[in-house]
């Protein structure tokens, strides 16, 4: 009988709003919030981020007015350099938070030298900056407040010339306007990002509140022909996609990344979720599991797996 090798979730401890990065130098490159610094993690295998080489690439300079609260830090690649997106603040609420980004024009992240490139110039505060790269373009994705006390946040689209620029006005995609956006208190829409395949380009988010056990993903999908500038291009899932499971014990699931396995032959979700309704904010931990696709195109992300299971390792690991 053969034997496979497997693991059991979380994988990262204490490890909010995972961004995991496959690249082609056959490394994956991991971050998540971990407040006061940014610290990038390489490792060979998607199982054993972990006890990756982990390196804090960024600390803000003191007193400086983005050095405070970093969160949700993105890794890109883009042009030939590597870029990271993180949110930050002066240590104030909502009305002060911008998407900062830094540059790196090193072969391998974990070496050279991280410029700060400035905070975007976004219309409104926001949080949570992706990059959308299609068509030779660069678009800009992020969590944007300013319209309380309709919602907390919602989801806008812009240009962008250059990696660190901005360009135009922002569009908006998606509001808080479902039921099961609002648990926890606020109508949110956070955490954008882009998942293309199969002729459609889909835009997963997190909707309600972090603390929330409710905290879950939804979708809007755009045929890639379309512009991704025009909020009639996108439909938007009337459910979540992706929510809490009682019977496996993991709740307010959101928040997520997505990657392959080593050999590219399998689709991987990663994840942060709680193991307790109510359950500190502290304990969110990093997951992930294999999804599959639909008949129609559309990505099939199952349930969350409990702690107890165990899972088969990514294609190609071992």
């Amino acid at each position: 009988m053969t034997q496979y090798a497997t693991f059991r979730n979380p994988i990262v401890e204490k490890a909010a709003d995972p961004w995991v990065m496959r690249h082609s130098d056959g490394y994956y490159y991991f971050m998540s919030t971990q407040s006061g610094t940014l610290e990038l993690t390489q490792s060979s295998s998607l199982t054993g981020l972990a006890g990756g080489r982990t390196k804090t690439v960024w600390t803000p300079p003191p007193g400086g007015r983005y050095s405070h609260n970093l969160w949700a830090p993105e890794i890109h690649r883009l042009g030939g350099k590597w870029y990271i997106y993180y949110t930050a603040n002066d240590g104030g609420g909502d009305e002060s938070r911008r998407i900062c980004v830094l540059e790196n024009g090193a072969a391998n992240p974990l070496e050279g030298v991280w410029e700060w490139k400035g905070a975007l110039s976004t219309p409104v505060p926001g949080l949570d900056g992706t990059v959308l790269e299609w068509g030779g373009r660069l678009y800009f994705l992020y969590a944007g407040y300013g319209h309380f006390p309709d919602y907390g946040s919602a989801i806008y689209i812009m240009r962008m010339a250059d990696p660190w620029t901005l360009e135009g006005d922002h569009v908006l995609l998606t509001a808080p306007t479902l039921a099961w956006e609002k648990q926890g208190g606020m109508a949110i829409n956070e955490g954008p990002v882009i998942l293309h395949r199969n002729g459609f380009i889909f835009l997963v988010y997190s909707a309600s509140t972090t603390w929330s056990e409710d905290y879950a993903l939804g979708m809007l999908t755009m045929k890639e022909t379309d512009d991704p500038m025009n909020p009639s291009s996108w439909t938007k899932s009337p459910n979540p996609v992706f929510r809490k499971s009682v019977e496996n014990g993991v709740y307010a699931t959101g928040h997520n990344s997505f990657t392959q396995s080593p050999d590219g032959s399998e689709d991987w979700i990663v994840f942060h979720a709680l193991p307790a309704p109510g359950a500190e904010t502290s304990l969110r931990s990093t997951r992930i599991q294999k999804f599959t696709w639909k008949p129609d195109g559309t990505p099939d992300f199952g349930i969350p797996l409990g702690d107890s299971q165990d899972i088969p390792v990514p294609s190609g690991e071992f």
